[in-house]
Formats: C-alpha cells, sequence, structure tokens
C-alpha cells in the first residue's frame, strides 16, 4: 500500500462570503467522503472561524491561504500562525503564485513562513510552479527545483517529511488548461529528488485538476493528491475528485 496518504486541498481564494462558506461545507459533509484520503478545504480569512465551526467533529480539515512569518507585529492585514492556530487550522498554502506575483513575495519570505508554520504546529503545503514562457523555454525543471530548495533552505530532512508540496504550473492555473500526467509526474519526480525529506513527503499536482482529469492524474506515482482551485467551489465536483483519490489511497 502506498505510504502516502493521498490529500485533496480546495483553494477558495478570494470567493464565499460567510454564509456561502457554511453552506459549501454543510453540502461536503454531506457527502460520502472516501476513507484512506485526506481532505482539507482554504476559505478566506474571513469565513475561517465559520468553517471551523461548521467541520466541528468532521474528517476535514481547515487550511488557510496564506500567512506572515512574525508572531505578532505592527504588519497591517495580516495574520499570524498563533492567530491560524488557534482557529483550528492544520494547513497553510505557502507561495502560491498569485502571491509570489500579486504580493511580491520571494523565495526567502517563504522560507522564513515555512518555518514559522512547522515552529507552531502547521503544516505548510508550498507551492512552486514555471510560467508559460519557462515552460515553453524547457525551464520547468530548474524553476520549480529552484524553488523547492529554496522553500525548505535550513529544514531539517525530519521536519520537510511532514510538509507538502503543490506543483502548480503557473500556466494552467483558472485555465482550464492541464498538463499532461506523465509530463506533470515527470516534474513532481525531481521536486520529490531534489531536497532531502522530500521520499517520504506528498506532493500534489494543481493546474486546473478537475473531476474529469482527476483519476488519470492521481494514477501517477508521484502525485499524492491535489491542490484543487475553482473545482472546491462545487461540493460535488469536490468530492469526485476525492473520490478519484480513494484508488490511490488502496494501492
Amino acid at each position: 500500500m502506498n505510504a502516502r496518504r493521498p490529500l485533496i486541498a480546495g483553494n477558495w481564494k478570494m470567493h464565499e462570503t460567510i454564509a456561502q462558506a457554511r453552506a459549501l461545507v454543510r453540502a461536503l459533509r454531506a457527502l460520502t467522503l472516501p476513507s484512506g484520503v485526506d481532505v482539507a478545504v482554504a476559505p478566506p480569512f474571513t469565513a475561517l472561524a465559520a468553517v471551523a465551526g461548521e467541520l466541528s467533529g468532521s474528517s476535514i480539515a481547515l487550511c488557510a491561504q496564506t500567512m506572515h512569518e512574525r508572531d505578532e507585529g505592527p504588519y497591517t492585514g495580516e495574520i499570524s500562525a498563533p492567530m491560524l492556530r488557534e482557529l483550528g487550522v492544520t494547513y497553510v498554502i505557502l507561495g502560491h503564485s498569485e502571491r509570489r506575483a500579486g504580493c511580491a513575495e520571494n523565495d526567502a519570505a517563504i522560507n522564513r513562513k515555512v518555518q514559522a508554520a512547522l515552529t507552531h504546529g502547521i503544516t505548510p503545503i508550498v507551492a512552486v510552479g514555471e510560467t508559460r514562457d519557462e515552460h515553453s523555454a524547457g525551464q520547468a525543471l530548474p524553476k520549480v527545483t529552484h524553488q523547492t530548495r529554496a522553500a525548505f533552505a535550513g529544514v531539517a530532512a525530519a521536519a520537510v517529511e511532514r510538509c507538502v508540496v503543490a506543483y502548480e504550473p503557473v500556466w494552467a492555473i483558472g485555465s482550464g488548461l492541464s498538463d499532461e500526467p506523465a509530463s506533470a509526474d515527470r516534474v513532481m519526480a525531481e521536486i520529490r529528488a531534489c531536497t532531502t525529506g522530500l521520499g517520504d513527503a506528498r506532493i500534489l499536482y494543481g493546474g486546473s485538476m478537475k473531476a474529469d482529469n482527476a483519476a488519470l492524474l492521481l494514477a501517477q506515482p508521484n502525485i499524492d493528491g491535489g491542490l484543487i482551485g475553482g473545482a472546491s467551489l462545487s461540493a460535488a465536483s469536490f468530492g469526485a475528485i476525492a473520490e478519484c483519490a480513494r484508488t490511490r489511497a488502496l494501492t
């Protein structure tokens, strides 16, 4: 049996009011989610507390979309790892391409956030990926391995094993396009090999994984789950993707 337990995480981004978030979680809880598969949802900050309440007694984990590297201080608009832990957050997405590009997050800052998350018992989901131009120029592997090494610089191998990496080709996010399963798997094999400790860590695919392509992607040996964007806003679609991971959990 595969020792790496599948993880299906939904990144809701800047979607869902508190009322909508409650309704979506209730719809998810009404589904029979597969055993042997970890499931997490990442609502916007405004809905974290409400979603935490709706998830009480559920196997679905609570995830945040980002966090600050410091525990407290004069950082207007930011939120810290201790604040997230107080809400019951167990995962946090770090280094998403939308934040790297739109919020000028660099490799050094992401590394500090990884270490802060681990210090406070939160599992980082570190997003890496190449742009369309980098992909076309054959630079996918150098880009993602550099990002991965930088994210885990100075982190002990035993701690790296507890982390998650999400390979999200930037050109595929929100486009409806997805990398070919075998191509994505090759990149993810290189990610797994580039940093000590990642051999046993979970690596997710996040470039437009949907219910109709999840089974093929999850059949690849290095794809341990998905970081799901748009499809996570539908309980039926998200549940169908989680169901596709059931077969992987049994292999």
